[in-house]
């Protein structure tokens, strides 16, 4: 929950008198001269005991409760106020521990006072939502308390002898300020309204890629035509016995990309070639400029530009640079920004720079998030471009772009056509070309090679090329010959092989220099020292106007600014200056770079286009070199050697075999990235041991192919649980029904957790050879849910913050059902469904009227975790239930017929339980298998008094975490073997 929207809104009359106790008066006088008012002689439990510990737990109470009537969005979630109210009467507690006197405190503003006082006090343990709701009340509280301060006349006395002491020394000190920082009179605002206008215009539109449409359609919202892709990160580990609740603590290995930076301050993003980075940054920035409320200040910084001529990186002053609003912000903006902590900054293509430039790049980021360390940041980068903890110490999360999944095909190819005002059927046609044609499926991976293959689609009526060099190859030849003269456009001819040989010139020269852009006087240079070698392309004239041609009709080229020019992708770079390569016959020249990411396409390319002994020489060098890197470039080079000969292709398929099995994960995924025929080198499924699995399956699931998912099957019986999670990691990448049929139905037995996180994945689901354990997330609708389980027998249920769920009839008739975990269901009515079902451990969160009539309805119940707003009672159990685990938070729990439950080993009372009486204390003294026990600090007295347990090995004490000395020799000679532990928090999800 964003922490601005968290308000509270409260009467003086309801929160003074409350306040109020909190603080002992005095009678008038001075008491100034003698010593400071402290403010711990205010507090009521210092020096007189008029407020005791259980006193400000209600008062706490009382205010939380009130705090939650006033109008407006509920702030928590249902079962968090008693958490928020132990964490509230603990901070106030923390009153009597500050060192400040009234004066200094009612100079600091209630808000600062509140984070003293916060400081001052342990921490609350509580989770997002429910600690600002905790912040907001503190803050609310100081304010009053100030208020008090004010009040005294001890105060009025002090304040005036304070400011006249401070009063010159205010006054000098402003004077100065206003002399060093020029008068901004609003313009910081008004500036910053016009950049963030600029950037929401600046990247709001794409281009469709490739085709020539009529004047300004080719430019489409960026909002109607972006598809949402994933990052996936390193996978946290689950326990093999963790409850089923625990999933909700599992970091999540896959995340939304738009929403990275709200998971993660500092991210350093990698992916291919064409993979969505740039498209990304747009999104993002956009999205920050449209929402000015949340105070974030784009900058889109692509490195390759700040980077041409060889310049420093920028100074935050800099940032403008290269932008119509250079030199216009109020001097001193950028830092202000900056220093607030309100800046987005958003680097591009940290590989797009010579790699000898890197490390001054580095230096250039941490430099200045030392200088500037609260603000939001995104890099981005190919994947081998840097190494893996590049950015480790600057605290930078690393992901990876995902490749687009089936879904995320379908959906960009269907905008596409929309966007392009293609015929109704193209659509169709394509996507069922995509699913038909492997080879094709492969290469629509990521957005830039998906708008390649529409644009071809369209432009070949259907008809598609196969294979990657012939896509690029036919790419080239769509984009040189833009159909000016079937529009009537009176144009000089040239053929397509000129224009082919200028062009890479420019690519090759882009490369051996380590760039992704030129100098356009540098462009015009290069045509100029070709044209006499190329005389056909004298038909466009002189050399600038060749190169305008290239720039305004071919579509291959665009200007980032008014002086330098760069091929629209990477991708055509590289395809070109293979060409290049061999024309030139510098086949040494291309395998001495195989250490280098910048060259790794350009060296696969070249094997695709040459001759079978050019395709000889260079994977002979490769082998010769002996590196790694090379000995991998060259097995993944046979992909594209469409002859080759069968002795140096088996040299090859050797060479790669001393690779195996890969030692790491990060090597089986740069292994996996050679492309299927790596499927024939890794371990065999039937034999394989945990290790050797782990990293096979990470292997096979870098492929990317549909060949994977037969092999990846082979994993299904595999007996580590860790496996068969990294088999479910992959289910994204792959086509979700087809991968959920062939893997995630099989793997057996079922994960302890499979987690379902939108309607495609559960409508996948057809069956399973055991019953399954599925936790559902929050995009997951209420129809889907009830579809899912009307066909599949389920083991264990976790809905988990459902909004939309109103009942659980889905629930009707799962007979193999023993573990249920529904939390954070705010929506849910109705829960007639749950009566009657075989459940034997549960974890319920929630007040619906009928829960406990269906509780009372579970004859197998062994564990229950139960947090409600309403009493309950332990004779409400089913007759036959026999509980080993009860863990409760309820404003009332009768503990009648909790001595019957022999087995009982975890018992958690609440930090609200009171007992009734003895006969309480003797249900509990009765439980002879008890191991573990928590109780409020309140009953300790009772506790001591009445119960022996001599197989208690842990007493958790809701309250304080300081106990008296004596109480704690009186607990340690009742209970010898038992360790005492605070428990300050209501329980924890």
């Amino acid at each position: 929950m964003d922490a601005s929207v968290v308000g509270i809104r409260l009467a003086s009359g309801v929160v003074a008198p409350l306040i109020k106790k909190l603080l002992r008066t005095e009678g008038a006088g001075a008491g100034l001269v003698d010593r400071p008012q402290r403010i711990s002689s205010y507090v009521s439990w210092r020096e007189k005991r008029d407020l005791d510990a259980a006193d400000l737990r209600k008062l706490a109470d009382h205010l939380v409760r009130e705090a939650l009537r006033a109008p407006g969005e509920r702030p928590l979630a249902p079962g968090e106020e008693a958490g928020v109210a132990a964490a509230l009467a603990v901070t106030l507690h923390a009153l009597g521990d500050l060192t400040l006197t009234d004066v200094e405190a009612v100079r600091l503003g209630p808000e600062a006072f509140a984070r003293r006082l916060r400081a001052a006090a342990p921490d609350t343990g509580l989770f997002r939502d429910a600690e600002l709701f905790h912040d907001r009340l503190v803050e609310l509280a100081s304010l009053h308390i100030l208020n008090f301060f004010t009040q005294r006349s001890t105060f009025v006395a002090a304040t005036l002898v304070e400011q006249s002491r401070l009063h010159a020394e205010t006054i000098a000190k402003v004077d100065e300020l206003l002399t060093r920082l020029p008068r901004q009179d609003g313009r910081d605002t008004a500036f910053e309204e016009r950049y963030l206008a600029y950037v929401a215009r600046r990247h709001s539109t794409l281009t469709i890629f490739g085709l020539d449409l009529e004047p300004g359609s080719s430019r489409w919202p960026l909002d109607a035509a972006y598809v949402s892709l994933e990052a996936a990160g390193p996978m946290a580990p689950e326990p093999e016995d963790a409850p089923p609740e625990a999933a909700r603590n599992t970091a999540q290995h896959h995340l939304s990309a738009e929403r990275l930076l709200t998971e993660h301050h500092r991210v350093l993003l990698r992916g291919e070639a064409g993979s969505g980075k740039t498209t990304l940054i747009q999104w993002l920035a956009v999205s920050a400029a449209k929402e000015p409320g949340n105070g974030l200040v784009p900058y889109v910084l692509p490195l390759r530009t700040l980077t041409r001529h060889g310049e420093r990186l920028p100074a935050p002053r800099d940032f403008l640079v290269g932008t119509p609003l250079a030199g216009e912000p109020p001097e001193g903006w950028e830092s202000r920004v900056l220093r607030d902590g309100r800046a987005l900054i958003l680097v591009d293509g940290i590989d797009e720079i010579p790699e000898a430039e890197r490390e001054n790049a580095r230096d250039w980021l941490a430099d200045l998030i030392t200088a500037c360390p609260g603000n939001r940041w995104l890099i981005t980068s190919r994947p081998s471009a840097v190494r893996p903890d590049w950015l480790a110490d600057e605290d930078f999360t690393e992901v990876t772009l995902a490749p687009m999944s089936p879904a995320n095909v379908r959906a960009f190819v269907e905008r596409w056509h929309t966007a392009a005002r293609a015929p109704d059927a193209y659509a169709d046609l394509l996507l069922d070309s995509v699913r038909g044609k492997p080879d094709l499926a492969r290469l629509a991976t990521n957005p830039l090679l998906c708008g390649l293959i529409c644009a071809l689609h369209r432009e070949r009526r259907g008809f598609l090329p196969t294979g990657r060099k012939e896509l690029y190859a036919a790419a080239l030849s769509m984009l040189l010959h833009r159909r000016d003269r079937e529009r009537g456009l009176r144009l000089p001819y040239l053929a397509e092989e000129p224009q082919l040989q200028l062009l890479q010139r420019l690519a090759y020269w882009l490369i051996r220099n380590g760039r992704t852009e030129m100098d356009r006087s540098r462009a015009e240079a290069l045509i100029a020292d070709a044209l006499p070698a190329v005389p056909a392309a004298a038909v466009l004239g002189d050399p600038p106007a060749v190169f305008a041609h290239f720039l305004e009709r071919t579509g291959l080229l665009r200007a980032p600014t008014v002086d330098s020019v760069e091929f629209v992708h990477r991708t055509f770079q590289d395809f070109l200056g293979a060409r290049a390569s061999l024309d030139e016959g510098s086949l040494g020249e291309l395998t001495g770079h195989a250490e280098d990411d910048q060259w790794e396409d350009v060296i696969r390319m070249a094997v695709a286009q040459g001759r079978p002994r050019e395709r000889t020489e260079i994977i002979r060098a490769l082998l010769a070199r002996g590196s790694n890197r090379s000995v991998l470039l060259a097995y993944a080079s046979l992909q594209y050697a469409t002859e080759l000969d069968p002795a140096l292709r088996a040299e090859a398929e050797a060479a790669v075999k001393h690779l195996l099995p890969p030692r790491s994960i990060d090597e089986a995924k740069e292994l996996g990235r050679t492309g299927p025929l790596v499927l024939e080198l890794l371990a065999d499924p039937a034999t394989a041991d945990t290790e050797e699995a782990l990293i096979a399956v990470a292997a096979a699931g870098e492929t990317l192919s549909e060949r994977a998912i037969p092999y990846l099957a082979g994993f299904c019986a595999a007996q580590s649980p860790a496996v068969h999670r990294a088999l479910a990691a992959l289910w994204s990448r792959f086509d979700t029904r087809e991968y959920a049929r062939e893997v995630i139905e099989r793997i057996t037995p079922p994960l302890m957790t499979l987690e379902i996180r939108d309607d495609a994945e559960a409508d996948a689901l057809q069956a399973f050879a055991a019953p399954p354990h599925f936790f559902f997330s929050q995009h997951v609708s209420q129809r889907a849910v009830s579809d899912l389980l009307s066909r599949v027998q389920v083991k264990s249920v976790c809905l988990f913050r459902l909004p939309h769920l109103a009942d659980v009839d889905f629930l009707r008739g799962q007979n193999a059902l023993t573990v249920l975990d529904i939390t954070g269901c705010s929506g849910l009515a109705d829960v007639t469904g749950l009566h009657g079902l075989p459940v034997g451990a549960a974890c319920l969160d929630g007040s619906v009227p009928g829960l406990h009539e269906a509780i009372t309805s579970w004859p197998r119940l062994h564990s229950l975790e139960f947090h409600s707003s309403l009493p309950w009672s332990v004779g409400d159990l089913a007759p036959t239930a026999r509980l080993s685990k009860l863990v409760l938070d309820a404003p009332g729990v009768d503990v009648t017929g909790l001595s019957r439950h022999t087995r009982l080993r975890v018992l958690n009372l609440g930090h609200r339980w009171r007992p009734a009486g003895p006969a309480d204390w003797a249900e509990i003294s009765r439980l002879e298998q008890l191991e573990e026990l928590a109780v409020p600090d309140e009953v300790l007295e009772g506790l001591l008094g009445h119960v022996r347990l001599p197989s208690l090995r842990t007493l958790r004490l809701y309250g304080h975490e300081m106990l008296p000395p004596e109480l704690e020799e009186r607990l340690a000679r009742r209970f010898p073997d038992a360790e005492v532990e605070p428990y300050t928090t209501v329980y924890e999800q």
